[in-house]
């Protein structure tokens, strides 16, 4: 058998992206990750790495390497610079009349512009709205982009979803809510994502807590956010019709500590 060229590997890979996306498209079966990728660094790349493998058990029954992920991540993305790489794991194979066979999945890394300035604050409605397997980052976006849109074209900004009248996550981020000096996470079935956990690291076990929060007990809090991999912290200015305010000596006191994580070499 002849080696292949570069050439040759290059349209291989690219095949069996077509392949995978065709698979998420017409299946839409997977998980992924989402990482802020700047001078070949990543802020929480281990969790994001820990989270693709737990998922490709979950949904896969089968290993990830860790190292394939980053060889793909530093191909995709200049030695310089800052870029949002989307990492999904899909099989090409399964598709509805094969999805109970053993899996062989690939990986299909995407890149898109790293945010430009800080986003502003966001304005929120509350959603009663729980996605499938809450703790797994699937690629099942429909349910949530079809809320987010919905809320858009009626002005807000994004959807916070709850279940049994409790706050639970949003569309594509954590919610933490500001109570004195602590930050309190919803408790509640919800994704943990990495922004949400590195912050959780740099407060402490004194610093935060978890806690139920009904919608209808907001009044308590002193300012709310949103938090994930590429925004880090991001004020949250209304929840339905309570206001918080736009800048909060807590939130600049998390922005500095998301900022301040160092990141992992690829």
């Amino acid at each position: 058998m002849a080696v292949p060229t570069g050439a040759d590997r290059a349209d291989d890979s690219a095949d069996a992206d077509l392949r995978t996306l065709r698979a998420l498209a017409l299946t839409n079966y997977g998980h992924f990750t989402t990482m802020l990728v700047t001078d070949h660094r990543v802020r929480g790349l281990e969790l994001h790495l820990r989270r693709l493998a737990r998922d490709s058990r979950a949904l896969f029954d089968t290993d990830l390497d860790p190292d394939a992920v980053r060889a793909r991540v530093r191909d995709a993305v200049p030695a310089r610079g800052a870029a949002v790489v989307r990492v999904t794991v899909a099989d090409p194979a399964l598709d509805l009349g094969t999805v109970g066979e053993p899996a062989d999945p690939r990986l299909l890394v995407t890149t898109r512009p790293a945010p430009g300035t800080a986003p502003p604050p966001l304005r929120v409605r509350t959603v009663a709205h729980r996605r499938t397997l809450p703790e797994v980052k699937s690629v099942d976006l429909f349910a949530a982009m079809h809320l987010r849109r919905a809320a858009l074209r009626d002005g807000a900004d994004d959807v916070l979803f709850t279940g049994d009248g409790t706050l639970l996550e949003g569309s594509t981020w954590n919610v933490g809510l500001v109570a004195g000096d602590r930050v309190v996470w919803p408790a509640g079935p919800a994704l943990a994502g990495t922004g949400r956990t590195l912050l959780r690291a740099a407060l402490g076990d004194r610093g935060s807590t978890d806690e139920v929060v009904p919608v209808a007990g907001l009044d308590r809090f002193d300012a709310a956010f949103a938090t994930n991999a590429t925004t880090g912290v991001r004020a949250i200015s209304a929840i339905d019709g309570h206001r918080f305010p736009d800048v909060h000596p807590v939130l600049t006191r998390l922005a500095k500590l998301h900022a301040a994580a160092p990141g992992t070499a690829l």
